[in-house]
């Protein structure tokens, strides 16, 4: 009987998910777990203390309704709900790489030393970085630099990173290590392995990966708790700090504490790596030296993967379902076609792949091109428009004028490049979401009211002017090509 009621709290865990959509109920029910009913109280568990307090504090009376509405049908009815938070355990080596320390005496950093630091899993094959007690983000067992496909696009990130692993407890070169690309290009990847390769080489060492989110969380946990300066004694003591998804950092508190602890590690000797999906300059939402002290290390774009790489993507892919299941074969001709077809991301080939399979051991059918062309016409045919930045911009008007970036953004009046800087300021509003300001500011720090009359004087050109619209015509093309 309690088996079915744990069945119950997956139609729960439904019916939530449907209600918060799929990102909240991840990021908040994603490791909550049923643990049994008794007298009329629903018992569930979760991984850590920050997370009960979360969910009793901003969902409890949502999480009551929805158990009491399906509970309803088992003619069961719930009163109330505990959250437990589920005892840490360390994780034990299960194969191709050993992060775990060895030792059970209580050195510093040790596994068998819980309360400092170390890899831990909380019963739901998740990996977390820990120190002295404070939970990190997290971590993908999968993602390691082995696991990691390069080529042209990602090169030059891959190289930082594993130097960046490779040097702890060194002179650090790269410090901060900024990482940014788009969404799925493997940034988050390079920060995992990074802790991985850290933790292999220095089981001692004491690391931390955390999400801009989390970080945020923890630190209004703290405030209200009255816990802030443990809360920051804590970060500054350990060797590698790794954040990702800066761009979700808010709030000038939580901002300024968190340059603090730049400012702290960095000048500590510590190693800090950030990743984001835009360069620390374009992080509007931060001031200006937290940007600039982002800036002051190494930054990195992993670019947009190209055809080759994407067929190495592919090809690794596949290579590991076979290795699961010698039958599942994929023709060249099919591979090539998802290499073409699929050009957003790493994810968007993972999933082509994982559905593909799906569809062969679920009707057995053979894996045609017609066949993958089916099984993938949505992520074809959804595709959303690819966001353009203004560094594209200055980039295509640059070699289609003949004219340098520098000469865009200098002062320069030259009519050969006052044409060039007012065509970029046009399609930077005509094709970014940025206000006049910001443009004004991303093209050699110029007001607004200048950035208005270069839009308004291309504007009144356009009617008679043949060469220029068929120029924009060909700009336009080259930027959302």
């Amino acid at each position: 009987m309690n088996k079915d009621k744990g069945q119950i709290w997956d139609r729960v865990s439904a019916r939530l998910r449907a209600e918060l959509g799929e990102e909240i109920f991840t990021s908040w029910f994603g490791r909550v777990e049923f643990v049994g009913l008794d007298n009329e109280v629903l018992k569930l568990s979760v991984p850590t203390r920050f997370l009960r307090k979360w969910l009793i504090s901003h969902y409890y009376d949502r999480v009551l309704h929805a158990s009491s509405e399906e509970y309803k049908k088992l003619e069961e009815t719930i009163k109330s709900i505990v959250f437990s938070v589920r005892q840490p355990v360390a994780v034990k080596d299960t194969g191709d790489i050993d992060v775990t320390a060895k030792s059970q005496s209580p050195k510093r950093g040790s596994v068998g030393n819980m309360q400092k630091t170390g890899v831990f899993n909380d019963g739901s094959n998740e990996n977390y970085t820990e120190y002295e007690g404070f939970q990190g983000s997290p971590l993908d067992k999968r993602f390691t630099f082995d696991s990691f496909v390069t080529g042209a696009s990602n090169r030059l990130s891959f190289a930082a990173a594993q130097q960046v692993a490779e040097q702890l407890g060194q002179t650090m070169k790269f410090n901060p290590l900024y990482i940014h690309s788009s969404v799925g290009l493997g940034k988050t990847h390079l920060l995992h392995a990074i802790a991985w390769d850290v933790l292999q080489r220095t089981p001692e060492a004491r690391v931390l990966y955390l999400t801009a989110e989390r970080f945020m969380y923890s630190f209004i946990d703290a405030l209200k708790n009255q816990d802030a300066i443990a809360f920051k004694d804590k970060l500054r003591g350990i060797d590698i700090l790794l954040i990702d998804d800066m761009e979700f950092l808010q709030g000038k508190q939580t901002q300024q504490e968190f340059g603090h602890t730049l400012n702290s590690l960095i000048d500590g000797n510590k190693q800090v790596i950030v990743a984001s999906d835009r360069a620390p300059t374009q992080l509007e939402s931060l001031d200006a030296r937290m940007r600039s002290r982002l800036g002051g290390g190494l930054v990195v774009e992993v670019e947009a993967l190209d055809y080759d790489l994407r067929l190495q993507i592919l090809r690794r892919r596949i290579d590991s379902k076979i290795a699961e299941d010698p039958k599942f074969v994929v023709h060249d001709e099919v591979i090539s076609f998802l290499a073409e077809r699929l050009t957003e991301s790493g994810r968007e080939l993972d999933g082509a792949i994982n559905r593909i399979y799906a569809n062969s051991q679920f009707t057995t059918e053979p894996i045609t091109l017609s066949a993958v062309e089916h099984i993938i016409r949505d992520l074809m045919c959804s595709k959303e428009p690819r966001r353009i930045k203004i560094d594209d911009i200055l980039r295509v008007i640059s070699r289609h004028y003949g004219v340098t970036r520098g000469d865009i953004l200098s002062e320069r009046r030259n009519r050969s490049i006052v044409l060039p800087r007012q065509v970029g300021m046009y399609l930077a509003k005509r094709l970014t979401a940025r206000s006049l300001p910001e443009i004004g500011r991303r093209f050699g720090g110029r007001d607004h009211t200048t950035v208005l009359h270069a839009i308004r004087k291309i504007e009144k050109e356009l009617s008679g002017n043949q060469t220029l619209r068929e120029d924009l015509g060909i700009l336009e093309r080259l930027l959302k090509d």
